[in-house]
């Protein structure tokens, strides 16, 4: 199974937010050493690695990023994926149209994110993490 996860879910495991840390920790731990083919878009490890400067050192987020790199698939972010996006009007945060078109892009089966309103026009399902959580004891 093949699933990008959004950074709101990384955020999620990195610092241990509530109610969601224990699902995404357990998503993460299968995309970084199970069963499930994990992607993470160009754009969400900028974003963590600016998120994170104020509780981590340039040094540990720099070791994280390489973990996730390492563990996940990271989808590059061209020309035409950014000109794709910007063409979808029902598209009004550009963040999310590009985790969309990027899921999209790689014939992805799920996006995992805890933002599901802005993901209803998505082509590719969107689902939060517990709901994900229930789809891996499926397989």
């Amino acid at each position: 199974m093949k699933v990008l996860i959004d950074t709101n879910v990384i955020l999620d495991w990195i610092m241990v937010r509530e109610p969601n840390a224990g699902n995404a920790k357990e998503i993460l731990k299968e995309c970084l050493f199970g069963s499930i083919e994990g992607y993470v878009s160009s754009h969400s490890l900028t974003d963590i690695f600016y998120i994170l400067r104020k509780d981590y050192s340039v040094e540990k987020r720099k070791k994280l990023l390489q973990l996730l790199c390492e563990g996940l698939c990271v989808i590059p972010e061209d020309k035409e994926i950014i000109i794709e996006t910007l063409g979808h009007e029902e598209w009004k945060d550009f963040e999310d149209g590009l985790q969309m078109q990027c899921a999209k892009s790689e014939g992805l089966e799920y996006i995992v994110t805890q933002n599901l309103k802005d993901f209803q026009t998505s082509e590719v399902e969107a689902v939060d993490e517990e709901k994900f959580c229930e789809i891996m004891k499926k397989i």
